[in-house]
Order: structure tokens, then C-alpha cells, then sequence
């Protein structure tokens, strides 16, 4: 079965910096457009950045512009998030999702990960 499995959130101050990793297995990766989302408490789950399956188009939400990077290794079957200067705001838990046709609507996507958890401390 398909399992997407997301690494790398923790505790960090202001201004700091983390790497998110997602690495699938049970299906065809470089098939597949991979996003991430998050959710922070008593709020929608929201879109956060999505990269193509050749990472020639890359789609961020508007306030992680310039702050957050998308990328993938098909080889490796992994999609990362590279975080920089985080704000208390950027606090949620952090899911990856894979979807066959870009979208930035929690509903197109067909899987999910657990999720895993970035704090941001002012």
C-alpha cells in the first residue's frame, strides 16, 4: 500500500531553520505531483507548496514565498521542504500528500502522511 512518511519537524526559535523530508513507497513517485500542507490548531488544514514530477513548476502559498523551498529526488522517492526564517505563525503540523494533477485543495489529493510537527518559538 501506498505510505508517504514525513521527517524532520521539531522546535526551533524565530528566524531559525528546518528541513522537511517525505519519503514514499507503494507507488509510482515521479507520477505524481507532491504537496505540503499543514494544519495549525482549530484551523483548516491549508496549502503550503506543491512541486511537479519534474520540479520545473513549483507552487508556494503566498506567505512562504521566498522563505520556503520545494524540491524532490525521484530516484530517492523523497519530496523535501527546506523551511527558512520561520515565524510563530509557521506553527502546525506538517503533512506531505501526493496527487496525480496539480491542486492546491486539500480534497484533490489521494494520499497522505501522518504528519510531524514544527514548532516556532518567538
Amino acid at each position: 500500500q501506498v505510505q508517504l512518511v514525513e521527517s524532520g519537524g521539531g522546535l526551533v526559535q524565530a528566524g531559525g531553520s528546518l528541513r522537511l523530508s517525505c519519503a514514499a513507497s507503494g507507488l509510482t513517485f515521479s507520477r505524481y505531483v507532491m504537496g505540503w500542507f499543514r494544519q495549525a490548531p482549530g484551523k483548516e488544514r491549508e496549502f503550503v507548496a506543491a512541486i511537479n514530477w519534474s520540479s520545473f513548476n513549483k507552487y508556494y502559498k503566498d506567505s512562504v514565498k521566498g522563505r520556503f523551498t520545494i524540491s524532490r529526488d525521484n530516484a530517492k522517492k523523497t519530496v523535501y521542504l527546506q523551511m527558512n526564517s520561520l515565524k510563530p505563525e509557521d506553527t502546525a503540523v506538517y503533512y506531505c500528500a501526493a496527487t496525480r494533477t496539480y491542486s492546491d485543495y486539500v480534497h484533490a489529493y489521494d494520499y497522505w502522511g501522518q504528519g510531524t510537527q514544527v514548532t516556532v518559538s518567538s
